[in-house]
């Protein structure tokens, strides 16, 4: 079995590329056989996750943070035929790790390797919005606007730029109207934020989408409308919280939902983010759905099975 690793240099602003004898040397150590390649632009993990599957590769690793995993995942999953499903597997290098804190993947990497050495495996929900596949979350309204802002500071690092980025969006306090219609019910009004969740916390600090799981079958989505900055402020804390610990959801304003479907129009046009990537700065109709148990992810033994 020969690893096809995908190394996205920037991630944690190209601390990743730094880091890449470390990684090596762990492969090394645990004997793994690998081929280790290196994304160069935005998509091109996608391109070299596409090619590995069709090259037989299993498993299928990305190493860098949660748009790393997205693009690897979208490469994987993408033309799908009739070939066998390879195993994907993580090795977090970025910023937040959500997706790697969601389920349990240790930071450090000879851990991390350990979990992709173990074999367990487990089959993982993958959402999607309209042609976009994504692992953790995705978000419109305020929170993809937190995105954008922190997405184009230069000067901060880590999780407070995230924080700082959620700060100036609160102060801008944009405002939209949508009309939601999901499997069960449907809402047309006012709204701050739309964030839809394959497992609770995202940002490295948010949990938007506190009882998300990746293995229901389903999408959960949280959609709420708080009006003024001072509201916000307040609710900013509470966003901040896992559930069972005053998290926001508890707002009268807020509603948490699980579905299958998910559509949505929106005014004026709202950036639109998957897994932190914005994908659109600019979009008004949005098409989200689930599709349960499809990829095969190695994860720990108290999540994964051989």
């Amino acid at each position: 079995m020969v690893a096809k690793i995908i190394l996205n240099p920037y991630a944690n602003r190209w601390k990743a590329s730094k880091r890449r004898p470390e990684l090596e040397a762990a492969l090394k150590a645990a004997k793994v056989e690998y081929e280790l390649v290196v994304s160069e632009y935005t998509g091109h993990s996608i391109e070299l996750a596409n090619r590995a599957r069709q090259e037989g590769f299993s498993p299928i690793i990305a190493a860098g943070g949660d748009s790393t995993y997205n693009e690897v995942a979208n490469g994987i999953l993408q033309n799908q035929n009739d070939q066998e499903m390879p195993h994907f597997g993580i090795l977090p290098m970025g910023t937040a790790n959500d997706l790697a804190d969601n389920l349990g993947i240790p930071k450090d990497l000879p851990k991390a390797i350990q979990v992709i050495t173990s074999g367990h495996i487990r089959p993982l929900d993958v959402l999607q919005v309209n042609q976009r596949y994504f692992l953790n979350n995705s978000g419109i309204g305020v929170e993809s606007v937190v995105t954008v802002i922190q997405s184009e500071m230069k000067n901060l690092h880590g999780i407070l730029r995230y924080l700082v980025a959620a700060m100036v969006a609160i102060a801008r306090n944009p405002q939209w109207e949508m009309d939601l219609e999901w499997d069960e019910g449907q809402y047309s009004g006012p709204v701050t934020m739309v964030s839809v969740g394959n497992n609770p916390r995202t940002g490295g600090i948010f949990y938007t989408v506190p009882h998300a799981s990746p293995f229901d079958g389903k999408l959960t989505f949280v959609y709420g409308s708080v009006e003024t900055r001072s509201k916000l402020l307040r609710l900013l804390p509470k966003i901040m919280r896992p559930v069972g610990e005053g998290n926001y959801i508890s707002h009268p304003a807020i509603s948490e939902i699980e579905t299958t479907n998910l559509s949505i129009q929106v005014r004026p046009p709202t950036p639109v983010h998957a897994d932190g990537e914005i994908i659109s700065k600019a979009v008004q109709k949005l098409a989200y759905r689930v599709h349960p148990a499809r990829l095969l992810m190695l994860l720990p033994p108290s999540l994964g099975r051989v």
